[in-house]
């Protein structure tokens, strides 16, 4: 089955950076509609990044984080990121990564991805 592995959280300061990785165990990791999700304390987990199967020609992100937060994807080393910068406070959650096999070329529902990473912390704060 496959796993994904999300690493690269942590501590930054306001306008800071970080970049998250998604580790996956699948050699046809090209397959899947990869996407990033959040989930803060007291808030339900939101939508914050996809991109496309294969190339990884075509995103999205939530508006909350788009011109800020920039989605890619390795095939070759089967990872995707999650590059972030202009950090914010309301940034901090636990970031999951999450991979579909949805027959849509992006989609931002949570129902559509089956495969979830452990979550990687990232609190921003002075």
């Amino acid at each position: 089955q496959l796993q994904l592995v999300a690493s690269g959280g942590g501590l930054v300061q306001p306008g800071g950076s970080l970049r998250l990785s998604c580790a996956a165990s699948t050699p046809i990791f090209y397959n899947y509609i990869m996407g990033w999700f959040r989930q803060a304390p007291g808030k339900e987990r939101e939508f914050v990044a996809v991109i496309s199967r294969n190339r990884g020609d075509q995103t999205y992100y939530s508006d909350s984080v788009k011109d800020r937060f920039t989605i890619s994807r390795d095939n070759t080393n089967n990872t995707a990121f999650l590059q972030m910068t202009t950090l914010t406070p309301e940034d901090t959650a636990e970031y999951y990564c999450a991979a579909s096999t949805a027959s849509y070329v992006l989609t931002h529902s949570e129902a559509d991805f089956k495969f979830w990473g452990q979550g990687t912390q990232v609190t921003v704060s002075t």
